[in-house]
C-alpha cells in the first residue's frame, strides 16, 4: 500500500449507553454509612470521600442484601 492510498483511522464510534463527554454519566451511586454520625451517604465515581452531614472522612460500605454462602470443610 502506498502513502497515497493510506487512510487515517477515525475515532471509534461508541454505542448507546456509553458516556461521550466527561461528567455526562459517572455510573451508579454506591451507598455508604458514615462512621461518626451513622447517616447514609451515596457517592459517585469522582465525589470526595466525605460525609455530607458532618464532614467525617471514614465511610463504611453497606452490607449486601444478597445471600452469601461459603462452603466450609
Amino acid at each position: 500500500m502506498s502513502r497515497e492510498q493510506y487512510q487515517v483511522p477515525t475515532a471509534p464510534s461508541y454505542g448507546a449507553g456509553y458516556a461521550t463527554q466527561a461528567g455526562e454519566d459517572e455510573g451508579p451511586a454506591v451507598t455508604y454509612l458514615c462512621g461518626d454520625c451513622n447517616s447514609k451517604v451515596s457517592l459517585k465515581k469522582n465525589d470526595p470521600i466525605r460525609c455530607k452531614e458532618c464532614g467525617h472522612r471514614v465511610l463504611y460500605k453497606e452490607r449486601t442484601k444478597r445471600m452469601v454462602q461459603f462452603e466450609a470443610r
